[in-house]
């Protein structure tokens, strides 16, 4: 079995790291696809793409970034595929390498593998981002019938678990597809499970800067983006939205089950 890394990537300033962990990157996934922003500077997208075993994309719309990755990601044949932010990977791969390693080992013995955060990691976050998808976790826990953090930005698939979300979602969605993916992936009869990891810290801190940020740093950023009350916003935004397309896609899925009274397929 392999498994190729699918990725959405809005880069700012991570550029040196991502060059200095290829090599590593290369020994777990047998390729990578990486979905860009569309204002990505051309440059930096053609040195991203030079490196070997990676493909890229620059988006229309950035809402589409995490579909496409995991659509580009189709081309390279891997039996699973872990879609993963990339920002928050990369300081996964620096902090807890080990515990990377053998998540991706487990994620190719399941269809479906939603990666969430240990006490510890949700530690390292903001009070926004803990408050606000305390919420969001909490439907969309509530719509699975199990308790969750899908807002980690990582989940792991096989590849038909992958082709079924991919016939059943559409591009556009964003960081709703928290909500989506699962929900396809229990309405179309795939076993959902859940892993709890540390490596899923809080990577804000981490921007342009040369290396994964300590703990001293995350804890001075994190208490300087609560400061800001626009950034409360947002979030109670996002998980507004991560709430929204939960709803829709059961809907979605019963409607389409009351149809054809079978389960959604490939």
């Amino acid at each position: 079995m392999t498994i190729a890394l699918a990725t959405a990537w809005n880069p700012r300033g991570e550029f040196s790291r991502f060059e200095t962990l290829h090599p590593w990157l290369l020994e777990e996934y047998v390729g990578m696809a990486i979905s860009l922003p569309p204002d990505t500077d051309p440059q930096l997208a053609r040195k991203i793409s030079a490196h070997p075993r990676v493909g890229t994309i620059v988006t229309e719309h950035w809402s589409h970034g995490r579909y496409m990755a995991l659509k580009l990601v189709e081309e390279i044949g891997a039996t699973h595929v872990q879609y993963a932010d990339f920002d928050r990977l990369l300081r996964w791969v620096e902090t807890y390498p080990e515990e990377w390693k053998h998540v991706l080992e487990q994620a190719q013995e399941v269809d479906c593998l939603i990666l969430g955060r240990s006490p510890a990691a949700y530690q390292t976050h903001p009070k926004a981002l803990v408050e606000t998808e305390a919420i969001s976790n909490m439907v969309v826990s509530f719509l699975l019938g199990r308790t969750l953090d899908v807002s980690a930005g990582s989940k792991c698939f096989s590849k038909d678990a992958c082709r079924t979300i991919l016939a059943n979602s559409v591009p556009g969605n964003a960081l709703g597809t928290d909500a989506e993916w699962p929900i396809i992936m229990m309405h179309s009869g795939f076993t959902v499970n859940y892993l709890e990891v540390d490596g899923l810290e809080w990577e804000s801190a981490d921007r342009y800067q040369d290396k994964a940020a300590d703990r001293y740093s995350q804890e001075t950023a994190a208490t300087r983006y609560d400061a800001d009350p626009e950034n409360w916003s947002r979030r109670v935004a996002i998980a507004m939205e991560i709430v929204k397309v939960g709803l829709d896609t059961i809907d979605s899925n019963l409607s389409t089950k009351s149809d054809t009274g079978n389960r959604i397929d490939c």
